[in-house]
């Protein structure tokens, strides 16, 4: 299993030169990995950096990590200008960049600007957007959600973003995590990323989601969970590899 930090692109990771802090400890630490959240955070609260601007950033002063966001509401951005944003980027950084995309789940963050929120119109510009780019850009795309429906989708494409924790902690077991990779279906080469909460010590933890299907560990990082120096501290702990 890879393991990557999953951090907040909200409050203080509006400025990517925090974020830009967290990914180079991360690299140092040897994560495998940095993914950003995708939010209009500005809607409802406390202002927000756009994640294709934060992760070029991170990919000039980086070498080795791999870079995606978790998760792009597709239905709310440009698909021909997403594509055209991870070519870029992956340019920047050797190939290894990932999209994850999904419905997306704050309603407000539509709606503020005159959007339906209708969630049936929001699928059919996932799907259509996710058709676009892949005509434009062969990158791995990993949908995110948990429904029966995201799950087929995910089965139609190169992996699936697991909605695997909540503010407080996870939320789903490992026979829970299982059970959804039964029902994608898919073998070996689908990748299935969990997302978590752990400590430097959590190997057993983190070894039960790898027999449970994870191939990707996703270390969930927000200031709710931790204030800019506790951030700091878990990435620079390392992952909870066995």
């Amino acid at each position: 299993m890879k393991y990557a930090v999953c951090l907040t692109n909200f409050g203080t990771y509006a400025d990517p030169k925090e974020s830009l802090r967290v990914a180079e400890a991360a690299e140092s630490a040897g994560w495998d990995g940095l993914f950003v959240w995708d939010h209009l955070a500005f809607v409802w609260g406390p202002p927000s950096a756009d994640p294709w601007v934060t992760l070029a950033a991170v990919a000039v002063k980086t070498a080795s990590l791999t870079l995606g966001t978790a998760v792009t509401p597709l239905p709310r951005r440009r698909p021909q200008v997403v594509a055209q944003q991870v070519a870029s980027l992956e340019a920047l950084n050797g190939g290894r960049v990932i999209l994850g995309a999904g419905l997306g789940g704050n309603e407000k963050e539509f709606t503020r600007f005159g959007e339906d929120a209708d969630p049936h119109r929001r699928a059919r510009l996932l799907d259509d957007g996710l058709q676009i780019i892949r005509d434009m850009w062969p990158g791995p795309i990993w949908i995110g959600g948990n429904s029966g429906p995201a799950l087929r989708r995910a089965a139609r494409w190169d992996g699936w973003i697991a909605n695997s924790v909540a503010i407080d902690g996870m939320t789903m077991s490992p026979d829970q995590l299982a059970r959804s990779v039964t029902k994608i279906g898919r073998g070996v080469g689908f990748d299935v990323a969990c997302n978590g909460y752990s400590s430097r010590c959590d190997a057993e933890l983190c070894a039960d989601y790898a027999g449970a299907g994870a191939t990707w560990w996703f270390e969930n990082l927000h200031e709710r969970r931790f204030d800019v120096d506790g951030v700091l501290a878990r990435v620079r702990a390392g992952p909870a590899r066995t």
